[in-house]
């Protein structure tokens, strides 16, 4: 379950035999000991009917919790400076005007990759149909953060970097609502270097909401993308602060 034990800190090794939810340094076993350390006091889970698997989401809290026992400084201290930077950008993205054409996101260092992604969403859903191909953009360039983030969480247990993969969500999320915002008048100019006006059919987000009849309302839908973003990149902000500062706590003299 891990490769470094969440309480003495031994990292397994390729010739260790112990089953993988042991650690073979102390011999816990991880299910229990994350169960008893993030364990509800028994009057709380008692009356909380809803609490019907306490070590599944114990389990769960403590992945997205874990923070290694001993921190190398200069793992730190750069990760505080790449932490300062992510937090300033992400304060200028959020004061960013969606509605202005050409919008300031786009023209950021994360629009380009986020277009990368993008494109090759189209690719990845094409086998799916139209509609899925039209949409398999926007949702290329969001799948590839949720990847990041799961991957950092359950198989680097790098819960610093799974806090960057989920800014990365947010930030992708509003990257996107320019590109909403305009399916209806069809004024931003897209990657042939045409409108979408100019080039009927070409725009993402007209296709997408003709096909559901919702077109009127694109200017809603840019909106809750926007707010959707800010709201997970302030909650990865807060996430990354806090693996930080236990990382801080937890630096080696």
């Amino acid at each position: 379950m891990y490769i470094t034990c969440p309480k003495c800190g031994y990292r397994r090794a390729p010739a260790d035999t112990a089953e993988p939810g042991v650690c073979p340094g102390c011999g816990i076993i991880f299910a229990k000991w994350m169960k008893q350390k993030f364990a509800l006091p028994t009057s709380v889970a008692d009356s909380n009917p809803a609490n019907e698997n306490p070590g599944l989401i114990a389990c769960l809290i403590g992945q997205v919790l874990y923070v290694e026992p001993k921190t190398e400084p200069v793992f730190f201290y750069g990760r505080l400076i790449l932490y300062i930077g992510i937090v300033c950008w992400g304060w200028q993205f959020m004061w960013m005007d969606f509605t202005l054409n050409p919008p300031e996101i786009g023209d950021a260092f994360m629009h380009r990759v986020n277009l990368v992604f993008h494109e090759a969403g189209h690719v990845l859903f094409r086998p799916f149909g139209w509609f899925m191909t039209i949409l398999g953009g926007s949702l290329g360039q969001l799948l590839m953060p949720v990847i990041v983030t799961l991957t950092f969480i359950f198989k680097s247990q790098n819960n610093f970097g799974a806090s960057f993969g989920l800014w990365w969500l947010g930030q992708s999320l509003m990257d996107m609502a320019p590109y909403i915002n305009d399916a209806l008048v069809q004024q931003l100019v897209l990657l042939g270097g045409r409108t979408g006006a100019d080039a009927p059919g070409n725009h993402d987000w007209n296709n997408i909401l003709a096909e559901l009849n919702r077109l009127e309302n694109s200017h809603e839908y840019a909106t809750i993308a926007q707010t959707a973003g800010i709201i997970i990149m302030i909650v990865a902000i807060i996430w990354g602060g806090y693996v930080l500062y236990q990382q801080y706590l937890n630096i080696k003299k």
